[in-house]
Order: C-alpha cells, then sequence, then structure tokens
C-alpha cells in the first residue's frame, strides 16, 4: 500500500504548477514562439515545467494534468473490472504478482516519458495493474487470516496506504526534479515484487475451489511461522464445490443472486462517494494556500487517527461495521459542507482548510471501513468479483474528482458543497445493508441459502 500510495499521488507533486510568468507583449505566432516566454520559479520541475512544446501544459492546455491524473483513475477502473475475477478464477498470488510486475515496468516508463502523449498512455496503464494488483492483494491480506483479525488487518493495510503519502510528499520535498521522484518512487516496487514470490496462496480461495488438501498445505506453513507445532488438520470438502459438474460461479452471480442483487448496488454507490470525496479532498491538498509539501504530507497524516477510532467502535456490538461506517460518512459530509460558512481568512481553528481535512479524516475512516464491510458481506468463491465491482464504481468518483477543485471558479465553497451533500446520501444509504460484526462468513453461493447460515446472520 506504502506503493500504491506513491503511484496514486504522483500527479499531486509531479503534475504541480510552479510560479511562473511569461515576459511578451502580444500574441505570439506559434505556441513553440510562446515556450520560450514562458520563465518558472526553479524552485522544483513537473509536467507542466517541460521545455519541450509538446508538454506545454499552461493556460488553455492546463487540463491536461487533471486529464493525466483521470486516466489513471480510469485505469484503476478497469483493472478492478479484470483483475477481481481472474484473481476468483486462476488463485490470488499469480495475478497479484503478474500486476505487480507491469505496475513497476510501466512506473518505470511514466518517470521516462519522452512527451506528454506517452506519459498520459502510462498513467492510463499503470492503473490498471495499480487498481488490480491493489485489489488482490487487499483481499490476500485478509484471506490470510481469521475473520475475527478482518478489521485489524484491513486497518493496517490502509493506514501503510496514508502513511504512503505523507512518505511520498516527504521524497518530493528532496527530490525536486520530477523524473527523479517519479523514479524513485516507483523502485520500492521491485522489492515487494521479490518479497512477494515468498507468500503462499490464499487458504481461503484454495478450499473454495475444492483444493483442501492444498489448504491444509498451506494453513500447516502458516502455523509453523506463528511458532505452533504440526497440526492434525483436516478440512472438510466446501459444500460449493462438491458438485464439479457446475461451472465456476460467475460475476453476474452479483445480478442474478437475490441477496446479492440490491448489496450491490447501494455498495456501488457508497464505494463511488467514498473515493469521490476522498480523493477529491486528497488531491486539493495541491491546491490550498500554503506549502505544497506539507498539505501533501497532513493530507495522509490526518488519516493516521482514523484507524485506532474504526478499530475501537468497528469491534463493538452497539456500534458494529453499519452504524460506525454511518455516522463517518454523515460527519465528513457535514465537515465539508459547514466550509461555506467560514471566512477564508477566519484563523487556523476556524479555516476552510482545518475543516477540509476533518473531513478527509472521517472519509478515509468511512473508506478503511467498507473495504472490510464488503469483504465480509460477499461469499469467498465471489470475494474478488464483488470487491472488483465495488471498486470499479468508486474509480467513477476519482474520475470526476480531479476537476472538481476547478468548480471553485464559482464559488470557493462550491467543491465542499458537492462532497458534503454525497457524504450524507451515502451515509444514509448504508443503514440499509445489514451488520456482519460477529456474524458468519459465506464461502460459496450456497452458504448464502442454507438454513444454518440465516440463523447465525439473524442472531
Amino acid at each position: 500500500k506504502v506503493y500504491v500510495a506513491c503511484q496514486s499521488m504522483l500527479i499531486v507533486l509531479v503534475g504541480a504548477v510552479p510560479e511562473y510568468h511569461i515576459d511578451q507583449e502580444g500574441i505570439p505566432a506559434s505556441r513553440a514562439e510562446l515556450a520560450k516566454h514562458i520563465h518558472f520559479a526553479d524552485n522544483f520541475t513537473s509536467i507542466v515545467t517541460e521545455a519541450s512544446t509538446s508538454w506545454y501544459l499552461i493556460e488553455q492546455e492546463a487540463y491536461k494534468v487533471s486529464l493525466a491524473s483521470s486516466l489513471f483513475f480510469a485505469g484503476l477502473l478497469i483493472g478492478n473490472i479484470t483483475f477481481g475475477p481472474l484473481s476468483d478464477k486462476l488463485g490470488r498470488k499469480p495475478v497479484y504478482i503478474s500486476g505487480l510486475f507491469l505496475d513497476v515496468v510501466l512506473g518505470y516508463v511514466t518517470a521516462l516519458a519522452p512527451n506528454y502523449d506517452v506519459f498520459a498512455v502510462s498513467r492510463f496503464f499503470v492503473g490498471i495493474v495499480n487498481g488490480g494488483m491493489a485489489l488482490v492483494s487487499f483481499v490476500l491480506t485478509q484471506e490470510y487470516v481469521g475473520k475475527s483479525f478482518w478489521s485489524f488487518t484491513g486497518s493496517l493495510t490502509n493506514l501503510t496506504f496514508a502513511i504512503g503519502i505523507a512518505a511520498y510528499a516527504l521524497l518530493g520535498y528532496w527530490i525536486r526534479e520530477w523524473r527523479y521522484l517519479a523514479l524513485v518512487s516507483n523502485s520500492p516496487g521491485v522489492i515487494f515484487l521479490l518479497l512477494s514470490f515468498m507468500l503462499p496462496e490464499s487458504p481461503r480461495w484454495l478450499y473454495s475451489q475444492g483444493k483442501t488438501a492444498e489448504a491444509e498445505d498451506v494453513l500447516q506453513y502458516i502455523a509453523l511461522g506463528n511458532g505452533k507445532e504440526r497440526l492434525n488438520l483436516k478440512l472438510k470438502p466446501c459444500a460449493g464445490t462438491s458438485r464439479n459438474d457446475e461451472s465456476t460461479p460467475g460475476i453476474l452471480n452479483l445480478v442474478k443472486h437475490p441477496v446479492l442483487r440490491w448489496r450491490t448496488v447501494i455498495l456501488m454507490y457508497i464505494w463511488y462517494v467514498c473515493s469521490f470525496v476522498y480523493y477529491g479532498l486528497t488531491l486539493n491538498a495541491g491546491e490550498l494556500r500554503g506549502n505544497l509539501y506539507l498539505n501533501v504530507a497532513l493530507s495522509g497524516l490526518v488519516e493516521v487517527p482514523a484507524f485506532p477510532l474504526c478499530m475501537f467502535f468497528i469491534e463493538k456490538p452497539w456500534s458494529g461495521r453499519r452504524k460506525t461506517m454511518t455516522c463517518f460518512l454523515i460527519f465528513a459530509g457535514f465537515a465539508c459542507i459547514f466550509t461555506m460558512f467560514l471566512p477564508t481568512n477566519a484563523g487556523l481553528l476556524l479555516s476552510p482548510s482545518l475543516l477540509a481535512l476533518c473531513g478527509k479524516m472521517m472519509v478515509s475512516a468511512a473508506f478503511n471501513i467498507v473495504y472490510i464491510y464488503t469483504s465480509e458481506l460477499y461469499p469467498t468463491v465471489l470475494r474478488n468479483a464483488g470487491l472488483g465491482v465495488c471498486s470499479m464504481s468508486c474509480r467513477f468518483g476519482g474520475i470526476l474528482a480531479p476537476f472538481v477543485p476547478s468548480m471553485k471558479s464559482l464559488s470557493p465553497s462550491v467543491p465542499f458543497v458537492v462532497f458534503g451533500i454525497s457524504g450524507l446520501s451515502a451515509g444514509f444509504l448504508t443503514l440499509l445493508l445489514p451488520e456482519t460484526l460477529n456474524k458468519p462468513i459465506a464461502e460459496s453461493l450456497e452458504d448464502l441459502q442454507s438454513a444454518k447460515y440465516q440463523a447465525l446472520k439473524n442472531e
């Protein structure tokens, strides 16, 4: 997630616009002529400061910076659609490692791009493999441990994303040349790739596919790694794989299955809002007044308190997953809306920037919970497909988010009002979902209909 955060936030610093002035009179004959008269401040470089006219990204061409960011999120959308079902069919580990390998290769293409077109296209393909790989790695992490640890591992995984944002800001502070920054921030992926070969396959996925002997071997491996003695372990065959004549459950089951249909529709909207508000406020860090690197670092560090709050509330019987996520989304919505009532010069304690950071903390908490919550709402055979579809919808939010800050030309508070209304609507919709705290996890579609599962679910 540290590596994923660096790739996700790359455009915030690599696409930042330094101060500049144009020392010419009249309208130049060509873009090349105009480029000779542009003088940028020399405190850092970005794709905007590239001397080549093919990179000309100011004035009428400034939208291309946001476009490159949106292309990345469009890639995430495609990656979420394709990698989820692939990992459900081929396995978590091979799909994850393949995605990480391509992510690293394409990351270097981004850093060495000779022109804007190559840069933008590489960001699109980085988004595909980055989003797909990140989704599969999250599911793989969850399936290594028992359900009682899912809230902990899910929160810890997402916490490292916030740390990655702060680490990227620190790298940007020390490395002011954008190509070197892109190269350095991409290089940890090589280390993570080599370490990933040591990981075993998901025992839950193996079990859901009827490979009980291989699942037992992985569980023994994990137990020995935890310092346990060799266990006398024998798994019962999974109910969903006992009939070999049936085809593997596919993504269409999310629509056809009555239990999953409305659950998927509601989750898709909640994921969309979480992404829209989260990335809107995160990418807006580069638009805030003050030190660029401090703003980016704070946008990551402000998420850190959200995770212990999540851990505390989602494990309490009186709050659980559903009520906690509802409250965080509603609080995030109100924090964004209240910014319209504060003057820009009201001071630190009452500044819109502080409320925006509070909104970022609340929505990051909700984003953390929705990963855990969604994992528990889908059976193992469709968990990655379900997460993939929900992540796909959330990428629409990421695609739109880079353009929302430009709405401040209407009024400085308009972007925050849009984020606020979205957060409130998603918060109330969450109440339509079932609670999953201390409830059973379905392994197959048959489990969703079994009398035992329904009895445990309703307790």
